[in-house]
């Protein structure tokens, strides 16, 4: 039988690559579902008219979602199983077309992105289209992805315009590979040398587009470690606060940062520590709310297995154990390594749940 369901305001419903295995009906409330244009990267929120239903392609096509569904205002839905839906869909032929008229369009709207996309790789030296995934890697202190990619552009392009910086940044991906180990340690730091051609921004496989995007236009800092910005000497004297307990200045500190906006991976960064700083100050209810903004607005967020293990931990003290243990499981359920820090708190803190 379909289940009535409530969400507050604030609530997410389901998350971007979670397993698709039911079809909702907004009642009533309001619901955006979240995701990026595949073309520009930017982000789009498609609201949910009541009667309406949602997370039926995935659903029906047997894959994980490919948006978020978040609760803007206290919902009321209907959950389907694909059976259910079957069912009523065989039953109501305006259900049929309504939805061929919203797939439709999509498949349209698709169509032109992915043509639009597909011109512009075109235009673009694969050479330096290649050095480019493995820059944005290293940047981001994927430092696997990015050895992987430099020792296959010096493997294709031994000779290429970028070789000796690409056999640099291999350098730098290994040692910091051992040091630090994927997604730790200080930005690595890369030049581009003038013969650099710029090109229209490259795509690999699971990196957003805005992401990309970002990495591949902005300048790329030149300072040593001595020379950090005004911005990152103001995060590491938040982490400072931090580290000595003081939760409510380092709140002060983090929240500073993000409004002035003045550098994305910092701001990033700080969204992150700032809902760290509400939970050790005990703010529950806060740090719940501040999580689930982060994970909308930042889907591929370094941090989001720590920000969905703090989300449950928070539901844990608010006494909500059938929540907490959703998120837990969702931890593990999500693509890493076993021996993962997060993976492991996650896998311990479930099974006392479930002793």
């Amino acid at each position: 039988m379909p289940k009535a369901l409530q969400y507050r305001a604030g609530s997410v419903i389901y998350f971007q690559g979670d397993v698709a295995d039911k079809i909702f009906i907004l009642q009533s409330g309001k619901i955006s579902l979240n995701y990026q244009d595949i073309e520009t990267g930017q982000d789009i929120h498609d609201p949910v008219q009541p009667g309406e239903f949602f997370g039926v392609k995935s659903a029906m096509g047997r894959y994980p979602r490919e948006e978020t569904a978040l609760v803007l205002q206290d919902a009321a839905v209907i959950a389907f199983t694909v059976p259910e839906f079957e069912q009523l869909a065989t039953s109501n032929i305006r259900i049929v077309m309504k939805m061929l008229k919203v797939f439709s369009n999509q498949l349209r709207r698709i169509h032109k992105q992915v043509s639009n996309l597909m011109e512009k790789e075109e235009q673009q030296s694969p050479e330096i289209g290649l050095y480019k995934v493995g820059e944005y890697y290293l940047k981001n202190r994927q430092y696997a992805q990015a050895k992987y990619v430099f020792s296959r552009y010096l493997t294709y392009y031994p000779a290429g315009k970028m070789a000796a910086q690409a056999a640099k940044n291999l350098e730098v991906a290994e040692s910091s590979l051992v040091r630090y180990g994927d997604g730790k340690g200080p930005a690595p730091v890369t030049e581009r040398p003038a013969a650099f051609a710029a090109g229209t921004a490259a795509t690999a496989s699971g990196i957003g587009a805005a992401a990309m995007n970002a990495a591949m236009n902005e300048p790329v800092s030149k300072q040593g470690p001595e020379e950090l910005s005004v911005v990152a000497k103001a995060y590491y004297d938040a982490v400072s606060l931090f580290s000595q307990d003081k939760y409510p200045q380092a709140f002060t500190a983090f929240k500073k940062i993000i409004e002035a906006n003045q550098d994305a991976e910092y701001v990033a960064k700080s969204v992150y520590e700032l809902g760290r700083c509400l939970y050790l100050m005990g703010k529950y209810d806060e740090c719940l709310k501040h999580y689930t903004a982060m994970i909308t607005t930042y889907p591929k967020h370094p941090d989001l297995g720590n920000a969905l293990y703090f989300i449950a931990q928070c539901y844990e003290k608010k006494g909500d154990k059938d929540r907490a243990a959703t998120f837990y499981k969702k931890i593990l359920s999500m693509n890493q390594d076993e021996d993962d820090s997060v993976h492991l708190k996650a896998k311990k803190a479930l099974k006392a749940l479930e002793a």
